[in-house]
């Protein structure tokens, strides 16, 4: 995109994402901007959009999804890339992150040993579910799961 045309790029300011499970194609054309078919003909252009469809065939966007549309719309929009180059930028982030992230080991998600804790396995008692998920960290996962679950159920009713 040439310098010029950059100027009157009109620039998309940081849209706050409800906190939903699923969002249908309407709300998310509307969080973006942009009209229904852009996001249908995007679908096919970049494999990290890929919502689900419903019994009745509405396509159903998560949240990463979204998140997706709204850095594609930059990408495009806003920083002039072509559609291939766009894509490209994706896979390259992609790969970045995925050096970045290491995985989660069963070894690194068990809670450390106290000093006062039993030395041998007979003299330890199973910690029960609750008392293992007290963590901050873990109260938050439960609540945004039970969220997600009662935007399941709502949406099925």
């Amino acid at each position: 995109m040439s310098t010029a045309k950059r100027k009157h790029a009109r620039v998309q300011p940081e849209v706050a994402i409800p906190d939903k499970i699923y969002f249908r194609i309407g709300e998310v054309s509307e969080l973006a901007s942009l009209p229904a078919y852009v996001l249908r003909f995007w679908e096919t252009e970049f494999p990290q959009l890929k919502p689900t469809k419903s019994n009745t065939g509405q396509r159903m966007y998560r949240r990463k999804d979204v998140e997706n549309v709204m850095r594609i719309r930059r990408l495009l929009y806003e920083e002039g890339f072509t559609i291939a180059g766009a894509r490209e930028k994706l896979r390259e982030e992609a790969r970045e992150h995925r050096a970045t992230v290491q995985p989660i080991t069963l070894a690194a998600a068990r809670p450390v040993r106290p000093e006062s804790a039993p030395e041998t396995a007979a003299e330890a008692e199973p910690l029960p579910l609750i008392a293992a998920m007290e963590s901050a960290s873990h109260k938050e996962q439960l609540r945004r799961l039970r969220h997600e679950l009662s935007s399941v159920l709502d949406l099925l009713r």
